[in-house]
């Protein structure tokens, strides 16, 4: 089966088309740097010439508000009308938990409109809600430091390892469309200035990590079950300090 991923090249893009290609699939990888840009259309309909799955996992550039509800929405509107024309028969799209509880922050808003979009569309769908990843942990860290500290709040806070949220999209992808989501998460549930505080100290960084209520998450304050799944989502098996140990190691 030809399944097409777009932002194949990417962190969790380049681990579907492998996980694919190990079985047995012909999995596709499409983006910039492989000719395929779904902002212009250039590439679309040569990359999805006889595909059956049309898998996205693809990111804006920019996380600024505008920007990354222009990138989502141009986007999707390409590539779904690319896949009406090939007949293509499932899409796939990797979003976020917690995106309809918090509509006011501007990614978050952004990824429901492409939701949106998908599922306005004739095309059987399938959507993957997962929580943050285990490798954008220092990141997220970065974007919240003030000076010497870095600023978290107390609320819920349950990270997933890449390779897992790489899993669960290529099981989807090969699966019967949902016309629906699966929710996804790691295994361990945390406070999230308390995952940062072992994180830091695992990591070596004397950085101070300070519990505040009014820390911001991509520019909004997060209540206690904001990033979290309510219930029934999936949990992954990789513990984070496990994962942590085995990037060390390679």
């Amino acid at each position: 089966m030809k399944i097409v991923v777009i932002g194949g090249t990417g962190l969790i893009g380049s681990k579907v088309v492998a996980g694919l290609g190990e079985h047995g699939h012909e999995a596709v990888a499409a983006a910039p740097n492989t000719g395929v840009n779904t902002l212009t259309g250039e590439g679309l309909a040569e990359a999805l010439a006889g595909a059956s799955v049309v898998i996205d996992v693809s990111n804006s550039p920019s996380f600024e508000d505008a920007a990354v509800l222009e990138f989502f929405e141009t986007s999707t509107r390409n590539l779904l009308a690319a896949e009406k024309e090939a007949g293509v028969g499932h899409h796939v799209a990797l979003s976020v938990v917690g995106t309809e509880r918090r509509p006011d922050i501007g990614y978050f808003r952004a990824k429901i409109a492409q939701e949106k979009l998908i599922e306005d569309s004739a095309i059987p769908f399938s959507l993957v809600h997962a929580t943050q990843f285990f490798e954008f942990a220092r990141r997220i860290a970065d974007g919240a430091t003030d000076g010497d500290t870095v600023r978290m709040p107390p609320v819920a806070f349950q990270p997933i390892a890449g390779d897992e949220v790489a899993r669960a999209v290529g099981r989807a992808a090969v699966g019967t469309p949902l016309n629906g989501r699966i929710e996804i998460a790691g295994p361990e549930r945390f406070r999230m200035d308390e995952f940062f505080r072992d994180a830091l100290t695992a990591w070596g960084d004397k950085r101070e990590v300070v519990t505040d209520p009014h820390a911001h998450y991509f520019g909004a304050e997060l209540g206690e079950p904001d990033l979290v799944p309510v219930d029934g989502a999936t949990l992954g098996e990789i513990k984070y300090a496990d994962w942590l140990g085995s990037a060390a190691a390679e």
